[in-house]
């Protein structure tokens, strides 16, 4: 059973479009989610109004053929980021199969790749990693991620994807998370979050992914 804690924080993350800022919805685009920042900047000795919008920070982590991974190397993809952990009792198998739907459909994409970062850093080498890439049949655009805990959760949070991590002795497996999956556009802007434990909504992703595909 999952813990109070992953299911208030389950709450929280699936209402975010109601609470944060979305920006951009006209002609069927996607919104960019998350809160905005209005600047006054001087362009060309005019003082003129900017919005600065939530952006994904900084990050690099290995993957499970020990090649690191960073911003800059996705500077031209759009990607899907989720948090999991390779002996997760709970809800994980569930991401994963929901997961490979999507990974399939975007499989010969070079624009379109999946991050799975890791929350579980000692156990989940990048040999392991390896492993369970391959006994779930992931195609090449899967990557699974593995980094420092402090910065990986960090990056799960409000600060990045709108996600959930941490390390909990009292749940099953020793890990509590969210089941997010969060799009992420070349900007680095969140241009959507989705509940992974729901097909329909991994199906919903596919749709906003094509959109975004289509406006590179």
């Amino acid at each position: 059973m999952l813990s109070f804690k992953f299911r208030k924080a389950s709450l929280l993350l699936f209402s975010i479009p109601v609470f944060y800022s979305c920006v951009n919805q006209d002609n069927g685009n996607l919104p960019i989610v998350g809160e905005k920042e209005i600047i006054s900047v001087e362009k060309e000795g005019v003082i003129i109004k900017d919005t600065l919008y939530h952006t994904i920070p900084t990050f690099r982590f290995v993957d499970q053929d020990s090649i690191w991974i960073s911003n800059k190397d996705l500077a031209d993809k759009i990607y899907l980021a989720d948090f999991f952990f390779t002996r997760c009792p709970t809800i994980c198998p569930l991401l994963a199969k929901n997961m490979l739907i999507i990974a399939k459909e975007f499989a010969h994409e070079e624009r379109f790749v999946i991050l799975s970062h890791t929350i579980d850093d000692k156990h989940d080498t990048p040999a392991v990693l390896r492993d369970y890439a391959k006994k779930l049949g992931a195609p090449l655009n899967w990557r699974f991620l593995n980094g420092p805990q402090e910065a990986v959760y960090t990056i799960a949070g409000k600060d990045g994807y709108f996600s959930y991590a941490e390390e909990n002795p009292d749940v099953p497996g020793g890990f509590d998370h969210s089941g997010a999956f969060t799009l992420v556009d070349t900007k680095g802007y969140v241009r959507g979050v989705y509940d992974g434990t729901n097909e329909e909504e991994a199906r919903k992703a596919i749709v906003d992914i094509r959109k975004l595909l289509k406006q590179l």
